[in-house]
């Protein structure tokens, strides 16, 4: 039986945290944006899962937010145009949008807390989704 786990190495990009003035604000954006599971850990507090199960985190209070691209985190999406328009239906704010000529496609948001994030699409993510609706 093969189970449902990550697949845990040294060095995996395993945990997060995200500022957060409003937690239920922010994982709200996050679930409807990406949907990303929201939980709430044993000691209280509301965290997140990516819809692979490969990352989660928490949403941290008081804590500035990550305004300014400096260390920055990228969400794979299938179809940029249509995480873009999740981001803005769910609150967040476009920042900008560059297509390589690679043909990789790259934008950055704004969550609602302030938080500036990148999306990342992933080249024959959306055929590989699509075969397995």
């Amino acid at each position: 039986m093969v189970e449902d786990r990550p697949n845990w190495r040294t060095g995996k990009l395993c945990y997060i945290e995200i500022p957060a003035a409003d937690v239920a604000a922010s994982a709200g954006f996050y679930r409807q944006a990406f949907g990303w599971n929201i939980r709430i850990r044993g000691d209280g507090a509301m965290s997140f899962d990516d819809t692979v199960n490969q990352v989660s985190g928490t949403f941290v209070p008081g804590r500035p937010p990550a305004a300014e691209p400096g260390f920055l985190i990228y969400i794979m999406v299938a179809e940029i145009q249509a995480a873009l328009k999740a981001v803005t239906t769910a609150g967040g704010q476009i920042v900008d949008l560059h297509a390589p000529a690679a043909g990789e496609t790259f934008a950055r948001f704004r969550d609602p807390a302030g938080n500036v994030l990148g999306l990342y699409q992933q080249p024959g993510l959306a055929d590989m989704e699509a075969e397995h609706e």
